[in-house]
């Protein structure tokens, strides 16, 4: 019974980040249009940067966002993967 749940947790909480990476692609697209339509324009050192570009950046981390997150469903649908402290650990690199 245990086990179901966890799968369902994982389940749930993939499906929520997908919410979220699919809001991120929306807000950048949203403010991508309406930087193109009412010419906002951002001032950037010396120069002034058209608002749109900030918009696609978000649009691209969106959509490389839903990328990341289909490698990871595949990783936890593993029957190996486990939650483990040594994943976060530091890794010493010796030199040889």
């Amino acid at each position: 019974m245990e086990k179901q749940t966890v799968k369902h947790d994982k389940k749930v909480l993939i499906a929520l980040l997908y919410v979220v990476a699919v809001l991120i692609i929306l807000l950048g697209a949203s403010f991508s249009i309406y930087s193109a339509i009412f010419d906002v324009r951002f001032p950037v050192l010396s120069s002034s940067v058209p608002g749109f570009v900030f918009g696609l950046v978000v649009l691209f981390l969106g959509v490389r966002y839903i990328f990341s997150l289909q490698k990871l469903k595949a990783e936890l649908r593993k029957s190996a993967s486990a939650f483990a402290w040594s994943n976060f650990g530091k890794t010493k690199n010796s030199k040889a």
